[in-house]
């Protein structure tokens, strides 16, 4: 029922470059810029997949305490956001596995990012179902 939402960033520059390498490992992207004119001067860009779906806003309230799961359509893909996330600067808060706590199949992984944001992905496919 979500079709987008977006946090508020410290240090867009060191934010962009976690956000720009978690995606990618997802197979999303940066998608749209906003220009400045319309925001006040602030940096304020689009990621997803084929729409932008989750949205990074300079300024503002940054902060731990928020969490935002992407979906990642294979085990894989989960491995690839966790080591592509902890490369850029993020900081371990779960490794990629298991949690049957939620269900048989739901694996995923947790990443702070640089404003200490849970940044989760998630596959909730069987292993054997994945190609």
């Amino acid at each position: 029922m979500i079709d987008h939402t977006g946090i508020a960033v410290a240090d867009y520059a060191k934010s962009k470059v976690f956000y720009d390498a978690a995606f990618a490992a997802l197979g999303g992207s940066l998608l749209t810029s906003v220009p400045t004119d319309h925001t006040g001067g602030l940096h304020v860009v689009g990621y997803g997949r084929d729409h932008p779906c989750f949205w990074l806003r300079e300024g503002g309230e940054p902060g731990p305490g928020r969490h935002v799961a992407f979906t990642a359509r294979s085990r894989a893909e989960v491995d690839a956001f966790y080591a592509a996330a902890m490369a850029a600067g993020g900081t371990d808060n779960g490794p990629p596995g298991l949690r049957p706590h939620y269900h048989p199949d739901y694996y995923g992984a947790f990443v702070l990012d640089p404003d200490g944001n849970n940044i989760e992905a998630v596959c909730h496919a069987p292993d054997h179902a994945i190609g």
